[in-house]
């Protein structure tokens, strides 16, 4: 930060940047602009080189607080990950969020290497660090225009952005390492791929069982200290599983799937409170990365970004989904859509501060090409992403959330749990009483939401198209044959 700014210019700057930020979400939705790119804008205004006028050069400091931001992100994407949903397309998100990441860097490396000054390795580097995709902007655009994907698209995509950042992790640290030191082996950075691999695994399924352990045999005085617990527990699971030379951030998203699967004690607070810290940690972990580029320097590297922006959306991403997913079938509109759902987020930026921390020559050109990139795929493909979606016939309505009148946290001795299913205009059980459509015996429609108003269900009830049934159940997993009962198609 500036000379001369005390602490409490420093909290007013944060408040105002974080308030300011919240605007900018509020209005995002409308324009149809992704809410990180206007918290990257507002970080680029407010540093040295926009009016706000705030120096902020330091890319260990940028990285530590995007380490920290991500491991939270992390964390709360994968207890938001329902293990019904993603058993059907694990294998698929597997293949995406690693051989689908590295063939996309590998081709954006040779054309890089091909078409520019830089080294194969450099190349490579640079594909490596763009080789992610990030879920939060494309979700937040689907949910502000009510568009839902048809099939299980969606909850591919989540798998694949949750699970593809230790993958392009991994291959940003191997490659500045061989940037740096030409002698390195890259075979002993395929043994190493395995190790932190294996190791990250084994710890985040061992840290997940010990935190449902945890949460429920503990008797804290406080209810408030369940969130401190659980983060402190978090926070342990990154550290000792890096300590042992395995992917912290893999075993972070492994131990979150889960505890998330998993009945626990102030379960429903929880997940509020970590969708509140992942927030907050986007809004911060964006803030920071916008005020640490110069929007001068990234001007000279426009035409190289371009190339790679293009290289990247059009060839790179598609070339990776299309070959990861030729072992399954699946039709061409839907590969071409997961093809154009490829944004771009904070995650590269963090890691392109790696080859700074490191000493690379063209680090300074690496982060700023990154930077550039970002901002073109999410301008780029955040904004046409609806658009895409119908254009390719894959879309659907989807009503925007609810709140009942009475939200309900259950005791946590009681392990029912309340779920929201919306009928679809298709539903075959429409216009047949509740009592003839076979709903099953563990499951029971508390409400329906019909036209705004509230009805009390009994077995005479008519279902209708586009009403909210709001169902009590024994387990989620009861939920495929509530959807089959209804006629809900899935695939």
């Amino acid at each position: 930060m500036g000379i001369g700014l005390n602490i409490d210019h420093i909290i007013l700057i944060a408040a105002i940047l974080l308030l300011l930020s919240i605007v900018a979400s509020k209005t995002s939705g409308r324009l149809g602009v992704p809410s990180l790119l206007l918290f990257l804008l507002i970080g680029m205004l407010a540093g040295s080189d926009g009016p706000g006028g705030i120096e902020f050069s330091s890319a260990g400091i940028a990285q530590m607080l995007g380490v920290f931001a991500l491991i939270l992100i992390l964390f709360s994407g994968g207890m938001d990950t329902r293990w019904e949903s993603v058993k059907p397309v694990l294998w698929k998100g597997v293949l995406l969020s690693t051989l689908g990441v590295l063939l996309t860097a590998g081709v954006v490396g040779a054309f890089v290497y091909f078409l520019t000054d830089f080294s194969l390795v450099e190349g490579l580097l640079l594909g490596a660090i763009i080789s992610s995709t990030d879920a939060a902007a494309v979700f937040s655009i689907l949910r502000s225009k009510n568009i839902g994907l048809k099939g299980r698209l969606r909850p591919l995509l989540e798998l694949e952005s949750g699970s593809n950042d230790p993958m392009a992790f991994f291959l940003t640290i191997t490659l500045t390492q061989l940037a740096v030191n030409t002698e390195s082996s890259i075979w002993a950075g395929v043994i190493s791929f395995f190790i932190q691999m294996s190791v990250g695994a084994a710890s985040g399924y061992l840290m997940g069982k010990i935190m449902v352990w945890v949460l429920n045999r503990i008797k804290l005085d406080y209810d408030g200290l369940y969130p401190v617990l659980l983060t402190g527990l978090v926070l342990f699971t990154y550290a000792i599983t890096a300590s042992l030379n395995g992917n912290g951030f893999l075993a972070i998203y492994i131990a979150a799937v889960i505890l998330g699967n998993n009945n626990f004690i102030h379960k429903k607070s929880m997940l509020k409170f970590y969708d509140g810290q992942a927030w907050l940690m986007q809004i911060v972990m964006f803030l920071a990365l916008g005020l640490l580029v110069y929007p001068s320097k990234i001007l000279p590297v426009v035409g190289t970004g371009l190339l790679v922006s293009f290289v990247l959306i059009f060839i790179a991403r598609p070339i990776g989904v299309f070959l990861s997913l030729s072992f399954f079938r699946m039709q061409i509109r839907e590969k071409t859509l997961i093809s154009w759902v490829g944004l771009r987020g904070a995650v590269p930026i963090i890691f392109a501060t790696y080859p700074l921390m490191a000493g690379l020559v063209k680090a300074d050109t690496i982060f700023n090409i990154v930077f550039f990139v970002v901002l073109t795929s999410v301008a780029l493909q955040g904004t046409t992403l609806s658009f895409v979606a119908k254009w390719l016939k894959l879309y659907r309505p989807e009503n925007q959330k609810r709140k009942y009148p009475l939200e309900l946290e259950l005791t946590d001795g009681f392990h029912n749990e309340l779920v929201e299913v919306q009928v679809p205009l298709d539903c075959t059980a429409a216009g047949k009483p509740l009592v003839d459509i076979g709903f099953p015996k563990n499951a029971l429609i508390v409400m329906i939401e019909r036209d705004k108003k509230y009805i009390t269900p009994n077995g005479a009830t008519i279902i209708e198209p586009g009403d909210n049934l709001l169902v009590m159940t024994d387990s989620p997993k009861d939920l495929a044959s509530i959807n089959s009962c209804l006629g809900i198609n899935m695939l």
